[in-house]
Order: structure tokens, then C-alpha cells, then sequence
């Protein structure tokens, strides 16, 4: 792994934390994730599943976690599968764990090879009262590629259909929500190799750069610090593009006079960091420019005001929306009359900010949360606000990341540049 070696306690405390949530009898079973083809004989590099790796560190495939608190052998109570190594596997594919290498990774004391995960698994079925099995239950989810996890489902309730299966998302997802001070410490280093990138642009960005190369200026940052890469498919967006949300293609070339849009972060030891910056191509705001940016910026800022413990995601949206009416009306962009007649849950502010405000971020990008629960302490949120005026074609996005605190909240990214004339300063200082 790139990253530096992770502390096991991380793991030790978080698999305790999921024991204690666990009734009589339970045994609980995870996998990662597969190793996901492509064309020909190609593959995808892993990304690993963020439960398996939550509870145990181990970025490996075709790994199984095991843990029955009440197994009648103790040295069946947590148990971890890694993939055998071989010589012509240290060949073809380098370096893998051995027992002793996992074992050291996730504080956990007996490690088998994976092979003989089946016959084990078996006994462990005759003693279970519960099992817990995972799957994917992300509210905003739309994946049709049959996981591992939910093949190991399938294949489990046909082979033992009379079992009192149970759901373990729910109760991973409680545990994911407030993350402790060695996940905040890992979330801390993607924000500053974040940092880094962005700055790496300032100086780089001009008219007649395309938007590819900046996406290239980033990932060499990122890649040069320790990231595994960018935490999501970067978004680099100038003038029109900036508009598009979920902008992609990241081909254009960039204008003297427009501005650039730049939702791009990097990923640190699979914890993962959220950015949004937009500047102007030529280091300079043109006065409209300066008002929707500066707009957006006390939205922001008013947002991170809202943003504390017990406050509902729900309601926070609500109130950062009536934000983002205000600079509307500011702006021109809307009149008192288009509020006035507003569909209650279309409101008119829609057509310039049409996502959320914030969301929950840790080992993925839009992590486990619930928009109807309370903030609380130790949780880790974005906040982006954003205009788009599509027929100006001018798009603005800020985000940074923040921890809650009992007595509010703290920026992740404080030290990355948003002011306005900072920006400014530094796209000039060349």
C-alpha cells in the first residue's frame, strides 16, 4: 500500500464496538469486494469494501471476515481468510499478505488461508442463533453488479434456509457515523495532500490550458504525496461544463473570461476527502463573477454556522436553501413574485442549486448517514453550496470538509485558499 501502516487499534476498537451491538449467538461474515473485470483478460485495480476494511484493515481481495463472539472455541470467536500466496503469485502480481502480515495489520490472532473458509464456516452455522450477513443499502445505491457479499447470501440461505438471518448495514452504518481520532487523523491527510494539489494549480491554470492537463497537474500531486488517487472522478469544469453537476468528460479547454470549476480530492488509506474550488481561468473576477462567487461563499459560511450537533440534515437543507433564495434575489436572478408563487416542493431556488448541501464522508465519498437523524460529535460533513446559471454559462461550487465538535464544528480545509483575492493573489504571484 502506499499509505503509511494504520495503527491495528483502529480495528481492534471498531470490531469491540460491533461486538457489543451484537445479541446472544450471533455470528457475523463479511467479504471484500471483487476484483472487477473489464474487457479481454483486463481487470480494475480493487477498491476494497469499506465494512470489511473498517473492521479489519486488510486491502486485499478475495478476503473473509469472521467474527462469533460466542463460538464455544475461542479460537473461533474472530478469525480472518486471506488468499494463499505462491511464488508464481509473488510473480505474476506481487506481494501478499502471509498469516503473520494480516495478523500484524488487523490485531486479529488467527488468520487461515481463504481456501478453508467453507468447511469452518459450516461447523460455525450448526452453533449459530443469528447470522449477520452485509450488503450495499446505501439510500441513493444503483448498482446492478451482484457483490460478493450478496452472492455469499444467496448461495448461504439456499444451503441453510431455516438460519434467523439479519441485516448487518444497519448496524455498521451507526458505527461508521461518528468517526474516532484515527479515522479523523487518516480523513486530516487527504485533506492536506488535497491542499497541496490545489495550490499545484494556482500557478498553472491560464487561458488555453485544457481541463485534462489540470486533471493531470492533480493526480501527479496526489500521486506524488501517498494517495491511492482521486477519492472520485474528478470534475473540472470551465465555463458552460461548470453548469453540468456531474461533469466528467474533461476535455475542454479553458477561456480567457471564464470561470473553472474544480470538484476534485484525494483518498488516503481509503478514508477520503471532498474539495470544490472555482477560480477564474484569466486569475481574475469579473464583477458578476465576484458577486455569484461571493454569494455562494457567505452561503457557506452561514451553512457552517447552521452545522452542529442536533441540528436534522433535513431541516439544514431546508434553512440553506432559503440562503441561497436571499443571493438569488440579490443577484437578480429571481423576483419576490417567482417565490410568491412557488410550488412548495419545487421552490423557485431549484433552478440555480438543485443538490444538497451537505453530506456525510468518510470511507465513502457520500458515506452512511441518515438525513432524519441528529448531527452529533465525532460525525464528518461537507458542505457545497452552489449557483448555476446555465443561460450565463457560469457555474460556482465551494466545499470544504468539516469535523463536529460538542461546540460546533472545525474546517478541515481551512488552510486551502478561498477568499477571493487570495485566489487571485496566488494565480498572480507568477
Amino acid at each position: 500500500m502506499r499509505y503509511q501502516k494504520i495503527d491495528p487499534q483502529l480495528f481492534i476498537d471498531n470490531r469491540e464496538r460491533l461486538r457489543a451491538e451484537l445479541p446472544p449467538g450471533s455470528l457475523v461474515v463479511l467479504h471484500s469486494n471483487d476484483v472487477l473485470p473489464t474487457n479481454a483478460d483486463g481487470t480494475m485495480a480493487l477498491r476494497q469494501n469499506s465494512d470489511i476494511f473498517y473492521l479489519s484493515g486488510i486491502d486485499q481481495e478475495e478476503t473473509v471476515l469472521v467474527l462469533f463472539p460466542d463460538a464455544p472455541d475461542e479460537r473461533q470467536r474472530e478469525m480472518l481468510f486471506v488468499r494463499e500466496t505462491s511464488e508464481s503469485i509473488a510473480v505474476w502480481e506481487g506481494e501478499k499478505h502471509s498469516r503473520e502480515s494480516a495478523e500484524k495489520t488487523s490485531g486479529i490472532q488467527r488468520v487461515h488461508w481463504v481456501d478453508s473458509f467453507p468447511g469452518i464456516f459450516r461447523n460455525l452455522m450448526a452453533a449459530a442463533e443469528h447470522v449477520f450477513l452485509n450488503s450495499n443499502e446505501h439510500p441513493r445505491a444503483a448498482a446492478e453488479v451482484e457483490t460478493r457479499d450478496l452472492r455469499f447470501i444467496h448461495a448461504t440461505q439456499r444451503a441453510f434456509p431455516l438460519h434467523d438471518y439479519r441485516r448487518l448495514a444497519p448496524l455498521m452504518a451507526g458505527l461508521r457515523l461518528v468517526k474516532s481520532e484515527l479515522e479523523i487523523g487518516l480523513i486530516r491527510e487527504a485533506c492536506a495532500i488535497t491542499e497541496a494539489g490545489f495550490r499545484r494549480l494556482l500557478g498553472f491554470i491560464k487561458p488555453g490550458v485544457t481541463e485534462y492537463e489540470i486533471e493531470a497537474e492533480m493526480i501527479h500531486e496526489y500521486l506524488r504525496r501517498g494517495s491511492e488517487g482521486f477519492a472520485y472522478q474528478p470534475i473540472v469544469g470551465s465555463g458552460k461544463s461548470a453548469c453540468v453537476l456531474h461533469y466528467l468528460d474533461n476535455h475542454g479547454t479553458c477561456r480567457d473570461g471564464d470561470l473553472l470549476l474544480m470538484d476534485a480530492a484525494a483518498r488516503y488509506a481509503n478514508y477520503n476527502s471532498d474539495l470544490t474550488r472555482t477560480v477564474p481561468v484569466n486569475g481574475r473576477f469579473s464583477e458578476r463573477q465576484r458577486a455569484v462567487y461571493d454569494a455562494v461563499l457567505r452561503t457557506m459560511r452561514g451553512c457552517a454556522e447552521m452545522l452542529r450537533p442536533g441540528i436534522v440534515l433535513k431541516e439544514y437543507q431546508e434553512a440553506s436553501g432559503k440562503m441561497i433564495e436571499a443571493e438569488l434575489l440579490g443577484l437578480g436572478l429571481l423576483e419576490q413574485k417567482d417565490i410568491d408563487a412557488q410550488d412548495p416542493d419545487k421552490p423557485a431556488y431549484r433552478k440555480y442549486f438543485m443538490h444538497g448541501t451537505s453530506h456525510h464522508i468518510g470511507l465513502d465519498v457520500h458515506d452512511v448517514g441518515d438525513v432524519w437523524a441528529p448531527i452529533e460529535p465525532g460525525m464528518v460533513l461537507t458542505i457545497e453550496p452552489g449557483i448555476y446559471i446555465r443561460e450565463e454559462g457560469l457555474g460556482c461550487r465551494l466545499e470544504n470538509n468539516y469535523l463536529i465538535t460538542s461546540d460546533g464544528n472545525i474546517d478541515l480545509m481551512a488552510d486551502i485558499p478561498i477568499e477571493a483575492e487570495e485566489i487571485e493573489e496566488l494565480m498572480n504571484a507568477s
